[in-house]
């Protein structure tokens, strides 16, 4: 819940050049968000929430920053060009259409729509204010192993990649989760929610700009004390190209892993396969970041924390001040979610 991966500093502005703020602070992602855009040159200079309180105390963790108390402090600012926010996911949208209308590019934690009708809207205010809504994907954006394993991809490690297989088991923690997670109104359901990682990686690595859902199904399985909570889901693709994923996330992680989930992505290409144990190696390293990579030229295994870094949040800041499309196009960004949100829509309930 509070993934925050230390990074290497690598700013791509000068000191005072981007400006962003912090708001709505419902789900611990936004730590993660808000230290990638610092490591990259960024500067928080506003934190917002509904708790003043927690918004202080955030705002101590970063060095510049101060909490304010009301959003509208931060959308009349004309330094701050980001706003970045962790949101309830169903208010996330609503989040992202009033920044916009202030002129402020938009960085929302995953998932970023609960529904449909939310996801049209922004589409048609990204049109209307030409501002970027953004979502951090954080299973691919923010984990070294994944940014690796595209720059493989692209260099022909493996050959065209015809299928991929995601594993996103999470911890549930439940005393420690807030009372909206359990409520299905405004978390959006499992595959809308974490699964929403798994497609869009999907759709990174195999090159596709287009699926469609074949398949999925959702279940409450082993908590009757929170009926709303789907802790098992899992669905199937196939890319416009040709490529399938088969994909499953539970809320099963065992007290005793190491971590929080044993995260672990498969791709197969034509001339070789990768295999990512994303957070750890099971009984035998605590550490994340390995990658394994069969081809012609035989097994390897790439051990790459702390060697790759976190890329995406410099290019958003470029991208934000040049109004280009490195980091991640709009379009990828609203397709993934399209896409996990009529998954959860189709999906087959278990009981």
């Amino acid at each position: 819940m509070n993934y925050a991966p230390q990074g290497k500093p690598n700013h791509v502005v000068q000191p005072g050049e981007f400006a962003f703020a912090a708001a709505a602070l419902d789900h611990g992602h936004i730590h993660g968000m808000s230290k990638g855009l610092i490591e990259a040159g960024a500067a928080l200079k506003w934190v917002y929430d509904r708790d003043y309180a927690k918004a202080e105390s955030f705002a101590s963790k970063f060095p510049g920053a101060k909490a304010v108390d009301s959003l509208e402090r931060i959308l009349e600012d004309p330094e701050v060009r980001l706003v970045a926010a962790a949101a309830v996911p169903s208010e996330r949208c609503a989040l992202g259409l009033r920044v916009m209308d202030a002129g402020k590019d938009y960085f929302t934690d995953k998932t970023p729509f609960t529904s449909l009708e939310q996801l049209e809207a922004a589409r048609a205010k990204v049109r209307e204010t030409g501002q970027k809504y953004m979502v951090y994907y954080s299973e691919r954006l923010h984990v070294e192993s994944a940014v690796y394993a595209g720059q493989l991809i692209r260099e022909g490690a493996i050959g065209r990649v015809l299928q991929v297989t995601g594993f996103g088991p999470h911890r549930l923690s439940a005393s420690s989760r807030p009372d909206w997670f359990f409520q299905k109104d405004k978390y959006g359901g499992i595959l809308c929610d974490i699964g929403s990682h798994q497609i869009e990686q999907f759709l990174f690595y195999t090159g596709n700009k287009d699926a469609k859902v074949l398949h999925s199904k959702v279940a409450n399985y082993n908590h009757p004390d929170y009926p709303e909570l789907e802790d098992y889901g899992d669905a199937t693709l196939v890319g416009e190209n040709g490529a399938t994923q088969y994909f499953r996330v539970d809320w099963f992680t065992p007290d005793g892993l190491g971590t929080w989930g044993d995260g672990r992505t498969f791709i197969l290409g034509t001339d070789g396969y990768i295999e990512l144990r994303k957070y750890i190696d099971i009984a035998r390293d605590s550490a994340g970041d390995h990658v394994y990579l069969v081809n012609k030229d035989g097994e390897r295994r790439f051990d790459v924390n702390g060697q790759v870094g976190y890329p995406f949040f410099g290019e958003l800041i470029l991208d934000c001040l040049n109004r280009t499309e490195h980091a991640m196009t709009q379009e990828h960004a609203f397709k993934a979610a399209e896409l996990c949100l009529k998954a959860q829509e189709m999906a087959v309930r278990i009981s």
